[in-house]
């Protein structure tokens, strides 16, 4: 082969293409009506790109990207009114996505008990949630380990009633008719198990009364 010849294509190399074209296939058959074709394949092979950037463990990468894709197009629905809203959306945003904005996902998912839907993003994704975190929140009975930093998206952004941001600044975009709340929360990284536990007892303190907010007639 000289200079110039480009390598031939190994399965390996296939296999990602493939499995996205099967997963886009299958989210077109669940969105059949409500978002074209097109919109999912690319919709699919854009959180592919995404997360491949950050992710340190490419090992299940396929499939966190379908969960992601999945998550965005339930969002491009709602915000586009093709399909209505059962309960309120709460979208918390940090810069990371790995500690202050997965810790209060699970929080407000575990006290909301399906009265709300929360989704979670982060401005610069990191690669893993912080494993501090992870341990912090099993100790209250909440397991973060299915979950993984994902990257902010208008089409979230579009679909949530609150999006409260913690240290994302203005890279969180404005869309009118949103309620936008800023909580000063300190970041865990880096910080010992003792500092996050109070970081996860404040967020949770402010979820409470953020849920109280939201549903007053049911809690």
């Amino acid at each position: 082969m000289n200079a110039t010849t480009e390598p031939a294509r190994t399965p390996e190399l296939l296999m990602p293409q493939a499995l996205l074209g099967r997963t886009a296939e299958r989210l077109a058959v669940q969105y059949r009506g409500i978002v074209s074709e097109q919109t999912v394949e690319r919709v699919v092979f854009e959180s592919y790109t995404a997360l491949r950037r950050t992710a340190r463990i490419h090992t299940h990468l396929v499939t966190l990207a379908g969960r992601f894709a999945a998550e965005r197009l339930a969002a491009l629905a709602q915000s586009t009114g093709a399909t209505s809203k059962t309960v309120p959306e709460v979208l918390f945003v940090c810069v990371h996505n790995a500690g202050r904005s997965q810790m209060a996902a699970a929080l407000l998912t575990h006290h909301g008990a399906g009265l709300v839907h929360v989704r979670s993003a982060g401005s610069l994704p990191a690669a893993a949630i912080n494993p501090v975190v992870e341990q912090a929140m099993s100790e209250v009975g909440l397991d973060l380990a299915a979950e993984f930093p994902k990257p902010l998206t208008d089409d979230v952004v579009a679909a949530a009633d609150v999006v409260i941001s913690m240290g994302c600044g203005d890279a969180c975009p404005v869309y009118p008719g949103k309620q936008y709340l800023d909580w000063q929360v300190t970041d865990p990284d880096n910080h010992p198990i003792d500092t996050v536990r109070l970081i996860r007892d404040d967020l949770d303190r402010r979820v409470q009364a953020l849920l109280t907010d939201l549903l007053p007639a049911t809690t």
